[in-house]
């Protein structure tokens, strides 16, 4: 009995040394300035059933008696450690955890933050929020309850846009003038969960004009090398609309474009829209949000588009901590051999 849990506690050692020395250096992290420092954690819980069962998503496979048509998942668990040094530098450190099997930790952000080193910007450097989708996201204000375009192109269509939420790099944000803001990144282009693979870096630039207060119309481009001969690029586009009272409306769209994309010797784009939209019926304790989504995976394919309605309801009953959202999300196929998926989601945000 002993030899066994003598060899269970020597294949854990390296786990539990390497959590005393994470828990200690935050520790010492935390005596210079307490007061500076802060704590907190998001969690994404679903409980999800699906409504239609002849659709690509929620059709049972043969002979699989254990189909799961209602499932209860934790999709994300984030947990964050900041620390204000100085008004000049911050730090950010950020856990991340996905439900895929099993619950896999992730590294997604470990950053240091400059300000003033560059008149009317700052400086992010490590592991840090990429600028492909970040201002969309901000608007949208779902991801509790789902991912941006980009973010989620991949799930939802199977084919890479190579596009991720943070990645190794470093991050310039700033304004030329009241109306005129920009951002700048350079990074490995490998996103935050794997490591470089090759010398190539992915250059990364917007620009957001603000032509009237809560107006913004923002161009986005996105370059890197892939092999000999053959490039990737990004161009975006986004506008948002924060003028009316209680209402969010925000719109972007994209064409991701890279040249070992080939069918028959042709290359091809993917592209796609979405238009969204919140609103404070009870400003802190009942909002609306619906969304439209329009994938083109390959514009030289026919019959490959696929169009995802999400709507729902964002609840506050008893804390800002605690929020009820339940959505419905409608799958519509442009390839008459697929019908629509129809699935609801209860989803829970708890944060602190």
């Amino acid at each position: 009995m002993f030899s066994i849990l003598r060899k269970q506690l020597y294949r854990v050692r390296p786990f539990l040394l390497s959590l005393l020395v994470g828990f200690l250096g935050l520790m010492a992290l935390a005596q210079p300035s307490a007061a500076q420092q802060k704590f907190s954690g998001t969690v994404f819980f679903d409980y999800t059933f699906y409504l239609s069962n002849d659709g690509p998503l929620t059709t049972p496979p043969p002979n699989n008696p254990n189909f799961k048509n209602n499932f209860m998942h934790f999709r994300r668990v984030y947990f964050r450690y900041d620390n204000k040094i100085n008004d000049d530098i911050s730090f950010r450190l950020t856990l991340d955890g996905d439900n895929v099997d099993k619950f896999r930790p992730y590294l997604k952000h470990m950053y240091v933050q400059i300000n003033n080193l560059i008149p009317n910007a700052d400086i992010k450097i490590g592991m840090a929020d990429t600028i492909t989708f970040k201002l969309a996201e901000d608007r949208w204000g779902y991801r509790s309850v789902a991912k941006t375009l980009l973010d989620g192109y991949k799930d939802v269509t199977g084919k890479d846009i190579d596009a991720t939420s943070a990645d190794l790099g470093i991050n310039i944000s700033g304004k030329i003038l009241r109306p005129l803001r920009y951002q700048v990144m350079l990074s490995s282009g490998e996103s935050y969960t794997k490591p470089e693979k090759d010398k190539h870096k992915k250059l990364s630039a917007n620009l957001q004009l603000i032509p009237l207060a809560g107006l913004s119309i923002v161009g986005y481009i996105d370059y890197e090398k892939q092999d000999v001969g053959a490039n990737a690029y990004t161009y975006k586009g986004d506008l948002f609309v924060e003028f009316i009272p209680n209402l969010t409306l925000g719109a972007e769209y994209f064409v991701y474009r890279n040249d070992k994309n080939l069918q028959n010797g042709e290359r091809y784009d993917r592209s796609g829209l979405s238009v969204f939209g919140r609103y404070a019926l009870i400003p802190e304790k009942l909002n609306l949000f619906a969304r439209f989504d329009y994938y083109e995976p390959n514009n030289l394919a026919a019959s490959d588009e696929i169009s995802l309605i999400i709507a729902g309801v964002d609840w506050t009953p008893l804390h800002s901590s605690l929020k009820l959202q339940p959505n419905i999300w409608v799958y519509n196929y442009k390839d008459p051999l697929k019908k629509n998926d129809l699935i609801f989601n209860l989803t829970f945000l708890m944060s602190f």
